[in-house]
């Protein structure tokens, strides 16, 4: 399982309760819609470390 880094992430009240919606809807936690945004933004940019090894 792949180390996972901690850092603060300041947020207007209203673009957290857009997320934490976002989240609710799809069954997963505020940290876990973010990890899955970020995720597909670099998947969609072709700058993912992960995309990169499957595509070897």
């Amino acid at each position: 399982m792949s180390e996972k880094k901690s850092f603060v992430l300041r947020l207007n009240a209203q673009t957290y309760e857009a997320l934490e919606k976002w989240a609710s809807d799809e069954f997963r936690s505020v940290n876990g819609q973010l990890e899955w945004i970020i995720d597909k933004a670099l998947k969609d940019a072709k700058r993912s470390k992960m995309r990169e090894k499957k595509d070897q």
